[in-house]
């Protein structure tokens, strides 16, 4: 039988943690909590997660540090949900630079956090597309296996990075607007702004040089664009 997903709960409010915990036991989930980033990064280091939900305001290390750090080397691949009671769009923007997969603002219906938690174990590992294998330059991407290979092996890629590659692979040539990247995403409220930032971190993995892309095209006023190739 499949364990259910674990989820790892950061955030200082010891009430906030506990409403928290008990409502996702309850819609199945197993849940590990800690109250700042040190004890985030001692639970990471024994355990394994599906997913974390991470407070950006924390005293000492804050969330969007924990998230840059975790990026870089502990936990490239594991979603993030970034909570925060700042939630202005540069602040928004912020969080998904960070390398956040999703953000949610404080105060909110514990039935939201659930839904927008369903998502991205869901983003985590989408359907497998029917396209065929792309190559893009020295990398080919399988999208049967929703893997990125590249000649020094598999890129890791986040959720929403995977399932960006996933719908462009579905519709290459094709342009896509960022409306339906943000549906691709589960993103009902994402700015065009938030979009960009996702699909900047995407060509961090696919392009030789991202600021020449030759594979991830923008098409200025419509949306980006798909080209594999050698």
């Amino acid at each position: 039988m499949t364990e259910p997903p674990h989820i790892l709960l950061v955030d200082d409010d010891e009430r906030l943690r506990g409403l928290l915990s008990r409502y996702l036991v309850e819609q199945g989930f197993r849940l590990t909590t800690a109250a700042n980033a040190a004890e985030a990064r001692d639970k990471l280091r024994f355990m394994d997660f599906d997913l974390m939900v991470l407070d950006v305001m924390m005293p000492g290390e804050n969330g969007l540090a924990l998230t840059e750090d975790l990026r870089a080397e502990r936990a490239p691949s594991m979603p993030i949900l970034l909570l925060t009671a700042r939630g202005a769009p540069e602040d928004v923007v912020a969080g998904f630079e960070a390398g956040a997969d999703d953000y949610l603002g404080k105060p909110f219906d514990p039935r939201v956090l659930l839904v927008r938690i369903r998502a991205m174990l869901r983003r985590a590992s989408p359907p497998p597309s029917p396209a065929g294998p792309l190559q893009l330059g020295d990398a080919v991407f399988d999208s049967s296996r929703a893997e990125l290979l590249s000649p020094s092996g598999r890129v890791r890629l986040t959720g929403a990075e995977l399932s960006l590659l996933v719908a462009f692979a579905a519709r290459p040539h094709e342009i896509l607007s960022r409306e339906a990247l943000a549906a691709a995403l589960e993103m009902d409220e994402a700015s065009e702004r938030a979009i960009d930032v996702q699909v900047t971190r995407l060509r961090r993995k696919i392009e030789p040089d991202p600021r020449e892309p030759r594979f991830l095209h923008t098409v200025r006023g419509k949306g980006y664009v798909l080209k594999p190739g050698p």
